[in-house]
């Protein structure tokens, strides 16, 4: 009986210290995958949305402290799940192939995340360090200009940055709330770049100029923590062939070069939608993927669904297109798919950890995607696995192929590695931060990528 009392107490004690251990410290919230699953100015660390160690940054105002005014909004549709045509006109606008080495979030329109520059095939060295007051996520645009390339990405500052090769800040732009989205160029000089209050913004890339400011939604919350005020974030952008802009927030928006909408599909009423969209070859098809655990086919001229698959989880992940029509998406089922042009799942690859990484796809059809298990996936274009790479923390970032077939990569144990097209790793960098931003390539091989340590780093 002493024996079995004696069992008792040290099972109940046993079960108090796990209680005691499970619990997060005070002002954490537990449960986060990456940073995006934390609202305001937390991030996530080891699980769990922390307060980033506060930095003091100069005073900034929007265009001479006037807030941006804001464009024709949706259509007051708020929740309604349905496809909502707001007339489809004729842009009139070519984009020139001259934009910059990275236009957009993983290079181009399909998000095939394949650049035409090469990356240093020997360890580079930092060559310049621009510190800004928040996590740097958002992978730059790189743009084309007569003084040399523009670097342009955001940052949880809440802020907006152009940036020169020589760390020089041309411009800087404050929004309303934090910046997780990868700008996008368009024609005319334009940068397009959403933020966490629920807008999208058109600069000026000369001189940062606000030209418009979209609102989406309508949601009851504007900012601050919880479902509801993620709801309308605009989290990603995307700039088609002939100048259409389509934005992801509370479904998949579409908006003319002046800022007006020309439609809004809403796949229900309340579905956040985060990753950027991607555009069919023959940019008739918008594909989207949204945390209702849908991938939606929307058609480009009038925002009506043409079909739909369904994954076991949310679709953190933005979709790919290959040159033959395949979509290839990630999600937090764990699996990798690929998706024929016209809807039929040809495959899926399981992963060991949830998918938030976007697909890459080399010159071969070799698609490769990191997953929170801590490895980069190299599949071949059947569904085999080609090789796996195993990095010493979680994958959330997105890969990017160069000219050469070697892929860049980081992670969250704060380095970025080269890798050879058969797995070998080429090099890797520690930096000063968890690696979830995706690298950017420069025309001349320069590297690009921010971190958590609030900095966007330049590599040579």
């Amino acid at each position: 009986m002493r024996l079995f009392s004696s069992l008792c107490l040290l099972a109940v004690a046993a079960v108090a210290l796990a209680f005691v251990a499970a619990c997060p410290p005070p002002g954490t919230l537990p449960g986060c995958g990456k940073d995006v699953d934390c609202k305001g100015a937390r991030i996530c660390v080891a699980g769990a949305c922390v307060d980033p160690a506060p930095r003091p940054m100069a005073a900034l105002s929007v265009d001479g402290g006037e807030a941006p005014a804001s464009a024709t909004s949706s259509d007051g549709a708020g929740g309604a799940p349905a496809s909502i045509v707001a007339g489809a006109a004729d842009l009139g606008v070519n984009l020139t192939a001259a934009l910059g080495p990275a236009p957009m979030f993983h290079v181009d329109a399909q998000h095939a995340g394949r650049s035409a520059a090469r990356a240093p095939a020997a360890l580079p060295h930092e060559v310049m360090h621009v510190a800004t007051g928040g996590v740097v996520v958002s992978q730059p645009a790189i743009a084309t200009t007569p003084d040399g390339p523009l670097i342009v990405f955001g940052s949880h500052d809440k802020s907006v940055y152009a940036v020169a090769a020589d760390g020089t800040i041309k411009w800087r732009r404050a929004t309303g709330d934090l910046v997780w989205c990868a700008p996008a160029l368009g024609p005319d000089g334009v940068v397009y770049v959403g933020s966490d209050d629920d807008k999208l913004y058109a600069f000026d890339l000369k001189d940062g100029t606000t030209k418009w400011a979209f609102q989406a939604g309508p949601c009851r919350v504007a900012v601050g923590s919880g479902p509801e005020a993620a709801r309308c974030d605009v989290d990603g952008v995307t700039v088609a062939p002939d100048g259409a802009i389509y934005a992801t927030a509370d479904g998949l928006y579409a908006l003319r070069p002046d800022g007006t909408l020309r439609w809004k599909f809403q796949p229900g009423p309340r579905v956040h939608c985060a990753a950027p969209p991607a555009i069919s070859p023959d940019a008739a098809t918008v594909y989207v993927g949204c945390q209702d655990d849908g991938l939606y086919a929307v058609d480009a001229a009038t925002g009506l669904k043409r079909w739909e698959i369904r994954a076991g989880a949310d679709l953190d992940s933005a979709p790919a297109v290959g040159t033959d029509g395949t979509v290839y998406v990630g999600s937090d089922d764990k699996k990798l798919y690929a998706v024929a042009p016209g809807g039929a799942v040809r495959w899926a690859v399981i992963t060991g950890g949830a998918i938030r990484s976007s697909p890459a796809i080399g010159a071969d059809g070799t698609v490769y995607v990191g997953a929170g298990d801590g490895n980069l996936y190299a599949v071949r274009p059947g569904g085999v696995v080609a090789w796996t790479f195993r990095a010493a923390d979680r994958i959330l970032g997105s890969p990017v192929v160069d000219a050469g077939g070697t892929i860049l990569i980081g992670s969250q144990d704060d380095r970025l590695y080269a890798l050879s097209s058969d797995g070998k790793l080429s090099w890797s960098v520690l930096l000063d931060g968890d690696v979830d931003g995706t690298p950017a390539l420069g025309s001349d091989g320069t590297i690009y990528v921010g971190t958590d340590d609030r900095a966007l780093h330049a590599l040579r």
